[in-house]
């Protein structure tokens, strides 16, 4: 019998689920200047890694909008390289900006999207599948799974596992002999909404401010050297308010991705991701305008569908 969404739930929330994610853009940067070009790139502090580590990041417009947001690996000798991973959907602009702003650096680039794979391990026995990962999120470290060399990778929600597209197949299998079991990624997705973590190209777009998504603590520093895109993200963090904020939605029906929300006759946002959770309901992620506070109901393009503003992660619903 075919897995229901509410067994890989349970999966995820109780065991370990293994979702493939190899479509992600995957990039690498090698040359004696590439930490410090990067550095002047992204939101977050690069110059500080130091091989086994890694952090998250975003890369801004000049005027602090995001284009994208990435993972930055130090992978540390022999290849001293930079490993970036980002949503599919940012990847050409993040080519684009090493390539047009590396120029007159050593730096070199080098496409990896179709030579690896990455494998997600998603739930609270993920590091019982790959042992000996370190404790630190994107902390990382070269280790061996069904025969395989691959680069095990440490996650807020478990353990990615990076290897040569080759090996896919061979890891994925060692995996599952570990006792990763394979959920889909719309069971992961409800996963991730529940933790309200958003995702860009459904949660965040090139109109989004880093503080907007609550991605300050993540992937901002405000101790490093200059970056494109900081004196708007430092202003707005030391001196103003953001006018938007990333919010739950608890909904009155299920709804899709886009749809206008309106607090009377206001339009204060969109909906982000949205999915059917088998413990919270219809749930969604948004950014809406700080007008529309927790608890208020808002009122989807239907005229009938309703969205109650919630914090995040979300919490169970109070027992009737």
């Amino acid at each position: 019998m075919a897995a229901t969404l509410t067994d890989e739930h349970a999966v995820l929330t109780t065991g370990c689920g293994l979702v493939d994610r190899s479509e992600r853009g995957k990039l690498a940067l090698t040359g004696g200047a590439a930490k410090e070009f990067l550095n002047g790139q992204v939101t977050n502090d690069v110059a500080a890694l130091t091989p086994g580590t890694g952090c998250y990041a975003a890369f801004l417009t000049h005027k602090g909008k995001m284009l994208g947001d990435l993972r930055v690996l130090d992978v540390g000798p022999p290849t001293h390289e930079l490993l970036l991973d980002t949503e599919r959907v940012a990847l050409q602009a993040l080519f684009d900006m090493v390539r047009r702003y590396s120029v007159g650096y050593d730096v070199q680039l080098h496409k990896r999207t179709l030579e690896r794979a990455l494998l997600s391990l998603v739930g609270p026995a993920a590091r019982a599948v790959v042992a000996g990962v370190p404790a630190n999120e994107h902390a990382h470290v070269a280790t061996s799974v069904g025969g395989a060399d691959v680069r095990a990778i440490a996650t807020a929600e478990g353990v990615d596992v990076l290897c040569p597209a080759g090996d896919a197949d061979a890891v994925r299998a060692g995996l599952v002999d570990a006792g990763a079991v394979p959920v889909s990624e719309a069971a992961a997705e409800v996963a991730r909404v529940e933790h309200g973590r958003p995702r860009y190209g459904l949660d965040m777009d090139d109109g989004t401010i880093p503080q907007e998504a609550s991605l300050n603590d993540r992937a901002v520093s405000f101790t490093k050297g200059c970056y494109v895109g900081q004196e708007t993200v430092a202003r707005l963090h030391w001196k103003g308010k953001p006018n938007r904020h990333l919010r739950g939605l608890r909904l009155s029906a299920p709804a899709a991705g886009g749809e206008e929300l309106r607090l009377g006759e206001k339009a204060v946002g969109r909906v982000g991701t949205a999915v059917v959770s088998p413990v919270h309901g219809p749930i969604a992620l948004a950014i809406v305008r700080r007008e529309a506070a927790l608890g208020d109901v808002l009122t989807l393009d239907d005229g009938a569908t309703t969205a109650e503003v919630d914090d995040l992660p979300f919490a169970p619903a109070p027992a009737a």
